[in-house]
C-alpha cells in the first residue's frame, strides 16, 4: 500500500513569476514546504506538534514545464514508507490543475528535532504509523 497523497492548490501570483515569464524556481520550493507543513499539521496530534519540529535537510527538484502567471497548481505530496533514523524523504509533485503530468518533481530530506532542545531525533513509529501505511 503507498502512503497516503495529500493535496493542495496555490493560485500563480504576479509576485510568483520572474524575468523569463514563468514561475520562480524559488516558488517550487515555496510550495514544497508550504505542503509539507500543512500535511504535518493536518496529520500530526496536538502532541506530536508540541514536541517535534522538521527542518529540511536537502532538497532536490526536477523542472518539467514552467507555470504561469494566472494557473493554478495542484500540489501533492507524500512520505516514504519509511523513515532513516532521523531523516524521512518526502517527494512532491507540482502540477498545473487538471495536467497529467507534473511541471516539476521535488524530493526533499527532512529531519525530525525535539522541540525544545533541537536536538535530532529518530522518527518514532507512532508518526510513521500517521502518515506512511
Amino acid at each position: 500500500m503507498a502512503a497516503e497523497i495529500f493535496s493542495q492548490r496555490f493560485p500563480v501570483d504576479a509576485a510568483d513569476i520572474d524575468e523569463l515569464g514563468h514561475v520562480n524556481n524559488i516558488v517550487y520550493l515555496r510550495y514544497a514546504q508550504e505542503i509539507a507543513i500543512a500535511h504535518w499539521r493536518a496529520r500530526a496530534s496536538a502532541d506530536m506538534m508540541e514536541r517535534y519540529v522538521w527542518v529540511v535537510m536537502r532538497h532536490e527538484v526536477d523542472y518539467r514545464t514552467p507555470l504561469m502567471l494566472g494557473d493554478d497548481v495542484e500540489v501533492r505530496t507524500h512520505v516514504a514508507d519509511s523513515a532513516q533514523g532521523a531523516i524521512w524523504p518526502r517527494y512532491v509533485n507540482i502540477h498545473k490543475a487538471g495536467a497529467e503530468k507534473p511541471a516539476a518533481q521535488i524530493v526533499s530530506n527532512w529531519c525530525l528535532l525535539d522541540a525544545q532542545t533541537r536536538r535530532v531525533r529518530r522518527v518514532p513509529p507512532e508518526i510513521i504509523a500517521r502518515f506512511a501505511p
